[in-house]
């Protein structure tokens, strides 16, 4: 029994076949001709593209001794659920989450001790000045956020990321085309010239960042973004003494898609930049494989501060390495009505001068 070879079109994907005219093979959707040594070395090309393979199978963390557990407590929120990691000495009295007056203590039992942990930089002195220059003009704010009880709630907190590293091998196949258009004295001609482009290479990866917590929003982490790995450490019990740590609730292997899509946009950003000089490029296929995977339990430092107004929950937080803030504030409805009504009635005395004067 004969296999029939079905070859399909690198512009248009529909099945192409042989021309007797031009000796060629022939894609009878587009139009488009290619030599059959040209498509057999397309094809060649399409076999030795590299098989997908994105498996993390190094675990990550260590474990727990007996004396590092005995000077660790554990805290469990009743309101929001948040569990936090403290020193023995540290005194937690409100979740740093929501705000709550009384979390509980429990007895620590850990299931990973981290790998690493950035230190803070910015001590919590530091934090509050900068919390008050962010507060400061803003006349509209509620009196509430610049109580001196509200930031002295500002909490410093270590928060979990896994930070996978890999060396990739990837490969990448577009579809790019080039254009030209003359004229004559009756008609404007058009030609598009349409090619498959392979690219392939390594690149490594180090130090992915992904949140392995839930109680902390993704989008806020990635707002006060980078930390510099670099200046982290091994991991030592002493680096909790005055702050909190949060507990991961997103394991390593949890976070594997996440790791995966960041390194899969940057690897397929790096190949982009290879095709050049065609009036557009399309990706048609890429495929990645991981060599030399590891991946890391690290605590990265952060202030946090959560309030709750009128039902809706404000948070602000600080890269306790670098100082970089963001924060989301509310307007206090009773001041904006004072405030404009001072400004249109100024604006309306104004006004009315003007018109007596003319």
């Amino acid at each position: 029994m004969s296999n029939l070879k079905q070859y399909k079109c690198p512009s248009c994907g529909g099945p192409i076949n042989y021309d007797v005219t031009s000796g060629n093979l022939k894609c009878p959707y587009c139009d488009s001709e290619f030599e059959i040594d040209t498509l057999q070395g397309y094809e060649e090309d399409l076999k030795n593209t590299v098989e997908e393979e994105l498996n993390w199978l190094d675990k990550p963390g260590l474990d727990w001794t007996e004396e590092e557990q005995s000077n660790l407590r554990h805290y469990v929120c009743d309101s929001c659920g948040g569990e936090i990691i403290a020193d023995v000495n540290t005194g937690a009295t409100r979740c740093p989450y929501c705000g709550n007056p009384v979390i509980v203590p429990q007895k620590f039992s850990g299931n990973l001790k981290p790998d690493l942990v950035v230190p803070f930089k910015i001590k919590e002195k530091q934090a509050k000045e900068a919390y008050k220059e962010h507060l400061k003009g803003k006349p509209l704010l509620p009196k509430y956020f610049k109580d001196e009880n509200r930031i002295n709630e500002l909490k410093g907190i270590y928060v979990p990321f896994w930070l996978y590293d890999a060396e990739v091998d990837m490969a990448a196949r577009y579809r790019a085309t080039r254009t030209r258009s003359w004229s004559d004295s009756n008609l404007i001609y058009t030609e598009t010239s349409y090619y498959s482009i392979f690219r392939a290479g390594e690149i490594g990866f180090d130090n992915v960042p992904v949140d392995g917590s839930t109680n902390i929003d993704d989008a806020l982490m990635e707002s006060i973004e980078p930390f510099d790995i670099s200046e982290a450490v091994d991991f030592k019990t002493a680096y909790l003494a005055g702050y909190l740590a949060d507990k991961y609730d997103i394991s390593a292997e949890d976070s594997e898609n996440q790791a995966n899509q960041r390194i899969r946009n940057s690897a397929e950003t790096a190949l982009a930049s290879t095709v050049r000089g065609y009036d557009s490029i399309v990706l048609e296929s890429m495929n990645m494989s991981l060599n030399n995977h590891t991946v890391k339990y690290c605590l990265l430092p952060v202030y946090i501060l959560n309030t709750t107004y009128k039902n809706e929950k404000y948070t602000f937080a600080m890269n306790g390495q670098t100082g970089k803030m963001v924060g989301d504030l509310p307007i206090d409805r009773g001041l904006y009505a004072k405030y404009f009504g001072i400004i249109f009635l100024i604006v309306s005395v104004i006004t009315y001068i003007i018109q007596i004067l003319i």
